[in-house]
């Protein structure tokens, strides 16, 4: 029984340190990890929500961009830093495909990491040089049926969000659609509005300009609802394709064993931030919806997320090496 009773003293007093430890939290600055180059959408929403941190808990929280290999090397680095929420990850979907694309990553999307929130999503968008004799989705799918072999569509990558919404396009449908990658999101949609290739998957902020200036003609966006961005793009689904959904993610993560109510206080701060009217405006700019939900729904949108690309990367045989 004193056995016992000494356990759960050193239990209690672990729970008010921890609780201690996120009042006085944070008392220096703390890194935020991004996995690409700056000025990309996972780097500007970062930089949005560090800015916002910053006011509202009086220490810097300052951006470090760490890129390479797919965001793997920043994934890599952060699944092996201090749990002290000192050192956070800003995550594309790459984090979660990765996985499944690569013969090995450095570190375990699920173990590795305390998830603290999914700050905001974006959808694809599906669009084609106007030259293009398709004005519908249910009309493209009948345009590269008819004409086996003619077809490819451009895309920001091998193993892109982008990528992937297209093969799962592709596989649906049995169609015979080339993938032609590129470099990113801007020479793709280059290369279909100087008319080299016909069509092009691509996140949606790149290609919001492109589309509103009518250089591009949009057919569909892969999101539940329309977005705000393009009020007049129908869904896949009210474009009569159902089950294509496909979101760019933006989430934020801490290594695992970041004491719980550490993990509380940037969901709780993140939320208020984005929740204000000045960071709602950028998103919407951006094309992003913001989505704030809790440590435990982004924890299961990550294997729900893992699970549906991953047979993606397998059925359609992508692996980059």
């Amino acid at each position: 029984m004193r056995g016992v009773a000494r356990f759960l003293g050193l239990a209690v007093l672990l729970m008010f340190a921890g609780s201690a430890g996120a009042q006085n939290y944070p008392d220096k600055s703390v890194r935020v990890i991004v996995g690409f180059s700056p000025g990309g959408p996972t780097d500007v929403i970062a930089r949005i929500v560090s800015q916002k941190l910053s006011e509202a808990l009086g220490q810097q929280f300052y951006v470090e961009n760490v890129a390479g290999a797919g965001g793997n090397i920043a994934s890599g680095m952060v699944a092996k830093a201090a749990p002290d929420g000192y050192t956070l990850l800003v995550i594309s979907t790459g984090f979660l495909v990765n996985p499944s694309l690569y013969a090995k990553v450095p570190y375990d999307a699920v173990k590795d990491f305390a998830p603290i929130t999914l700050i905001a999503a974006s959808p694809n968008v599906l669009s084609v040089n106007p030259s293009v004799p398709a004005n519908t989705v249910r009309e493209l799918i009948d345009l590269i049926k008819s004409n086996p072999g003619k077809y490819s569509y451009a895309g920001p990558g091998i193993g892109s969000t982008p990528h992937l919404s297209a093969e799962l396009f592709r596989i649906r449908f049995g169609l015979d659609l080339a993938h032609v990658p590129f470099g990113g999101a801007a020479p793709a949609i280059g290369a279909v509005i100087a008319g080299h290739v016909p069509i092009v998957f691509s996140a949606l902020p790149p290609a919001i300009g492109a589309i509103k200036d009518g250089q591009l003609r949009a057919l569909a966006v892969t999101a539940a609802r329309r977005v705000d961005a393009l009020p007049n793009v129908p869904t896949m689904a009210e474009a009569g394709v159902p089950e294509q959904e496909a979101d760019t993610l933006t989430g934020i993560l801490a290594p695992a064993g970041t004491p719980a109510a550490i993990v509380a206080k940037l969901n709780a701060e993140i939320k208020k931030a984005v929740e204000g009217a000045d960071v709602r405006e950028k998103l919407t700019v951006l094309g992003f919806v913001p989505v704030l939900n809790t440590p435990d729904q982004f924890a299961a949108r990550i294997e729900q997320e893992m699970t549906k690309w991953g047979k993606v990367v397998r059925d359609a045989n992508i692996k980059i090496e």
